[in-house]
């Protein structure tokens, strides 16, 4: 899962399990759920996280990736299945596996005001607790943050400019010292990449990356980094022969 959005809703005697949904796996929600509650009474809260339909869904239990068991019986309390926190509770919409041949049944869909008009759908659910995309302070701010670093960045990458000499420092590696060769961008990523020919073979290639040549130089001693990493100055290449 990519993503988990955690519900304060504290309380005695409750545990603490991620929902995910069938049609949509790459999202989360940690919510509390009390002990004495029926399989029954879960599934219809689950209607409103999930947006499936109560009386079709089938309700499996997940110990990280690992199947544990099918929370089948409606009458019995959630506790009898879960007794800890960290589990996964994961909804599947029954009707996905009666075995329906999907090219030939008429699919009903609904248009983009009828579902904005649903009460029971995950849209609402995040509009009326204003998570994610519909919390409006938190899409400024992190609007606000990525025009701030995309403006450091092409403020960066002004200063490299070609054969300047330079310092590279990415964190996990050595401090590198080089000379730029390339600054643009690279095909089939995004952003603004600086090429550096390094002093030393400390690079990961030649100046080509996936087959296409951005510049010169011998194998393994090229490398692209973000301009971020590169601080322009008079750094003299070093020299390694007087080392021990």
């Amino acid at each position: 899962m990519s993503e988990i959005i955690k519900l304060d809703n504290s309380d005695s005697c409750f545990i603490t399990a991620n929902v995910t949904n069938s049609h949509n796996d790459a999202v989360a929600f940690e919510m509390k759920f009390a002990k004495d509650i029926t399989i029954s009474q879960l599934k219809s809260k689950l209607e409103i996280i999930t947006g499936g339909s109560a009386s079709t869904m089938k309700v499996e239990l997940y110990k990280g990736d690992s199947y544990v068991t099918s929370l089948s019986n409606n009458d019995a309390k959630l506790g009898f299945y879960i007794n800890c926190d960290g589990l996964r509770i994961h909804v599947v919409d029954s009707f996905v596996s009666f075995g329906f041949d999907n090219e030939k049944v008429e699919k009903f869909e609904l248009s983009k005001d009828q579902y904005e008009q649903k009460t029971n759908s995950v849209r609402n659910f995040l509009k009326q607790n204003k998570i994610g995309k519909y919390n409006e302070e938190e899409m400024k701010q992190m609007e606000e943050k990525r025009r701030e670093q995309a403006e450091e960045m092409q403020k960066r990458a002004d200063l490299c400019i070609l054969n300047s000499r330079c310092q590279v420092t990415v964190p996990g590696n050595p401090t590198r010292r080089g000379t730029i060769k390339y600054n643009g961008e690279l095909e089939g990523k995004n952003g603004i990449f600086i090429g550096v020919q390094y002093d030393e073979p400390l690079g990961k290639n030649n100046g080509s990356v996936n087959g296409k040549v951005y510049f010169v130089c011998p194998p393994n001693y090229g490398g692209f980094v973000s301009p971020l990493s590169v601080e322009v100055g008079d750094f003299p290449p070093e020299d390694f022969d007087d080392e021990l």
